[in-house]
């Protein structure tokens, strides 16, 4: 896939075109991946509110959509 995650990323959308993303938000504490707020977030929101390094995240997740 050469989709390239960022910042300003909408979560739901990554899961729609990267489901195998999924254990790493729920591994941040985003146990709630099918709520709105959650899907409707940002990947810098996100990080934000569970105090996750953004740039370890977006570099997780965008390795595992390359994989």
């Amino acid at each position: 896939m050469q989709t390239k995650i960022t910042k300003d990323t909408i979560i739901g959308d990554i899961l729609d075109i990267a489901p195998q993303t999924a254990p790493i938000f729920l591994s941040i504490g985003m146990h709630c991946l099918g709520c709105p707020s959650s899907r409707g977030e940002t990947v810098a929101e996100a990080c934000a509110v569970h105090g996750v390094d953004l740039n370890a995240l977006l570099a997780e997740v965008n390795a595992a959509i390359e994989a």
